[in-house]
């Protein structure tokens, strides 16, 4: 008996919290995913690392043996300036001399980077003017791109997700959830394609060194605005048409965006995500003082409503001779 008290008490205590319970879950779930994430990038990239440094420290020891009049000192601060101008999107090298970072079409896609909040870092301000300017510039223009993209994304779900649902449901008579399901299933594969796939391929193409793997992470990194930058289209010696090429990126960047917002709130509105999310919610819970106030006005408005109603009746009872016909109706016989 005194088990099955303490099982009643414990499932009692679990249902009374919940909420707190699956938060707690989700907290632990998601540090884990970061050790997981940590585990893995670290296992698979810390080979290629040492690799890259032995090989690095292989060529300046040859560099060096080739140019003894060349002291190592000498060496390191040349590189570190030509590392630090690199940083700055600026090259020392003959082959990418023809390509500057701020004239108006790649400053034109500086811009839409950083207000999608990208930041592919290839190209930053180099004066302090420059530096000012994009910290005013980012504060009010990332709440302006927020606004501009939720006003958008509002009214195309309207037309591509709510009205095909409704239309489905009420015209063939299907489950609006199977519906929504299916609907939100499809727009995700037509998205995949139309700003992943497709662009990939064209990317592969357009730029000679990447291939369908790195283009198609590259379009995920961008739209997912996570823009580690360490591929950028464009940038290329021998790259035709780069000005209305930066010009084209921009306006996939954009539309991407769009899309990619577009189906997370078709994802959003699926009734199973929402039933799933509110599982890790707050409940609001209302005072027992509101509550007894709240429950005594409504008593109290239902039973006068009651009472009204119920002298209506009666009077309409002891008057035989009132008419049952609507005042339009009397109005209409009236008029003929």
């Amino acid at each position: 008996m005194l088990q099955s008290l303490a099982g009643s008490s414990c499932v009692r205590l679990v249902e009374q919290h919940r909420s707190a319970w699956c938060f707690a879950l989700l907290v632990l779930g998601y540090l884990l995913y970061l050790v997981f994430g940590a585990v893995v990038f670290s296992s698979v990239e810390l080979p290629y690392e040492d690799l890259l440094r032995q090989e690095l420290g292989k060529l300046k020891q040859r560099f060096l043996e080739e140019h003894a009049c060349l002291s190592e000192q000498q060496l390191e601060q040349f590189l570190m300036r030509v590392l630090e101008a690199s940083n700055y999107g600026v090259s020392v090298l003959s082959n990418a001399s023809g390509n500057w970072n701020w004239d108006f079409t790649s400053s034109l896609f500086f811009a839409s980077t950083v207000l999608s909040t990208t930041g592919y870092g290839h190209t930053v301000p180099l004066s302090d003017g420059g530096k000012a300017f994009c910290i005013i510039y980012s504060v009010i223009g990332i709440p302006f791109t927020l606004l501009f993209l939720t006003a958008v994304v509002q009214r195309i779900i309207v037309y591509v997700t709510r009205r095909p649902v409704l239309y489905f449901h009420i015209r063939w008579g299907f489950s609006k959830q199977v519906v929504a399901i299916i609907h939100a299933m499809a727009l995700g594969f037509i998205t995949v394609s139309c700003f992943f796939l497709i662009p990939a391929a064209i990317f592969s193409v357009l730029e000679d060194d990447w291939n369908f793997l790195e283009s198609f992470y590259f379009c995920f990194i961008s739209l997912s605005t996570i823009g580690l930058g360490d591929y950028v289209p464009g940038e290329g010696y021998n790259q035709k048409f780069r000005e209305l090429y930066k010009i084209g990126i921009t306006c996939y960047l954009l539309m991407g965006l769009i899309a990619m917002l577009v189906v997370l709130e078709t994802f959003c509105e699926l009734h199973e995500l929402k039933k799933f999310r509110k599982l890790f919610y707050v409940k609001k819970d209302k005072e027992e003082d509101q509550v007894h106030i709240m429950e005594h006005d409504q008593l109290s408005f239902s039973s006068i409503s009651d009472q009204a109603a119920s002298m209506k009746d009666d009077q309409k009872a002891n008057e035989p001779f009132v008419n049952s016909q609507s005042p339009t109706s009397n109005d209409s016989s009236l008029n003929n």
